[in-house]
């Protein structure tokens, strides 16, 4: 009886319609949840009875049933934080986390550095990328980030070949104190020097030496310059003896511009297992003779010790940049982006995790900022992307085709029931 086959109709609306409910409320209640990609329910109509009628065959329905839940993968919309390990994707792409057994891939960039310098997400799973060395050059192969034996190693202080590289000093030298002869036992002393300065020089091991810079003036516009250090920071020097380890010439006109300089080669001989014969280059370049007080105006060098991480920064490519005790920084890594040809067909396993399927494609692993792949915003989280406004939409809809269908079924009913009394 065709009113039977009504009441199934109206009960598969039902069936459909609670399920699409149960869509629109776990994207409601997922409205706060970083990283959540809605779905919405798609309906197939049920067409399986054909019947004859005057006008030739006809088909009935046979009521609706739930189709598919399709995944919106659309992006959702920011939120700033003051945490630099706060991710987002600005744009295609999945964050690649992993467990001991399986790797996973998320929008939800609510990453931290766990007690064992792993870079992990809230659930402690590892986030996967590539150790950039410190010659800068990135491993090809992913793996889960870590921070803890990442350092800075030491830099000698270099030998003037390149620009920026050993010792630049400049300096004003007062010409009033007439010629002096420069004693090494008195480096210190103004019999000695008619100026002097100490720089910190750094040897291959990233230890830390005095370098005392003596200048005494030779004659008219000609002046002497010496680096010595105390002997007890020298291979098999006397601690209190002073070694001069290089020394050179300046020569200036009679406008006090420095017009030559001539240094010697140097060779530092630290001790406690340093490189031995260590150039260290002097630049005295701007430096001037004028009657007014000996002073330096600018010093640098170029060496630093081995130095511990401090902090990081992560830019728009998602390279992990170390900023060091020492001063220094450097990249030392590169965050793993996954992309998929058909991200609709990702599998979801909760926690804001999805892992691959045969329908999704095999992942594409690279890096932010390349090909399709989006770009990578710090301080940043990308939010539910549910439209509040449409799921209430949603809402009405559903409850209007329920209370429809409940109809059928209730008419149905009365209807059988008139049948039931007509065979009484």
């Amino acid at each position: 009886m065709s009113i039977i086959s009504a009441l199934y109709a109206g009960v598969s609306g039902m069936n459909a319609m609670s399920k699409g409910l149960q869509v629109t409320s776990n994207n409601i209640a997922n409205i706060n949840t970083v990283g959540f990609k809605g779905s919405r329910a798609e309906f197939a109509d049920l067409l399986s009875l054909t019947i004859n009628t005057p006008a030739g065959k006809s088909q009935l329905g046979r009521g609706v049933r739930l189709q598919a839940v399709e995944g919106l993968f659309h992006q959702g919309s920011f939120e700033n934080t003051p945490l630099v390990t706060d991710l987002a994707i600005n744009g295609a792409g999945y964050f690649v986390v992993s467990d001991a057994t399986d790797t996973f891939y998320t929008r939800a960039g609510q990453f931290r550095i766990d007690k064992d310098g792993n870079l992990v997400n809230a659930l402690g799973m590892n986030v996967n990328g590539y150790v950039i060395q410190p010659t800068g050059q990135r491993s090809g192969t992913r793996a889960p980030i870590n921070l803890s034996s990442v350092t800075a190693p030491p830099n000698p202080t270099g030998d003037g070949s390149v620009e920026g590289s050993g010792i630049y000093i400049n300096l004003n030298l007062d010409p009033r104190d007439g010629v002096k002869t420069f004693d090494i036992t008195k480096p210190t002393d103004a019999s000695s020097c008619n100026y002097s300065t100490a720089v910190t020089v750094y040897d291959s091991l990233g230890g830390a030496h005095t370098t005392l810079i003596c200048l005494n003036m030779t004659a008219d516009n000609t002046w002497a310059w010496h680096a010595v250090v105390d002997g007890g920071e020298l291979t098999g020097g006397t601690a209190g003896v002073f070694q001069e380890q290089a020394s050179g010439t300046l020569q200036f006109d009679t406008n006090g511009h420095l017009t030559t300089q001539t240094p010697t080669t140097s060779a530092f001989n630290f001790k406690g297992g340093a490189a031995q014969n260590q150039a260290i280059g002097l630049n005295f370049t701007g430096t001037t003779q004028t009657m007014s007080s000996s002073t330096v105006n600018s010093l640098r060098q170029d060496g630093f010790a081995a130095g511990s991480l401090q902090a990081i920064d992560i830019d728009r490519e998602g390279v992990i940049t170390g900023v060091f005790s020492n001063g220094a920084s450097r990249a030392v890594a590169q965050l793993s982006i996954a992309s998929f040809a058909a991200e609709n067909n990702l599998f979801r396993t909760g926690n804001s995790l999805f892992a691959e399927t045969p329908e999704s494609g095999q992942p594409i692993y690279s890096v932010a900022n390349t090909g399709t792949n989006g770009t990578v915003a710090a301080n940043t989280l990308e939010l539910s992307n549910v439209d509040l406004t449409e799921e209430f939409v949603n809402l009405i809809t559903t409850e209007r085709a329920f209370q429809a269908n409940t109809k059928v079924v209730t008419t149905g009913d009365t209807m059988l029931e008139t049948v039931i009394n007509m065979k009484r």
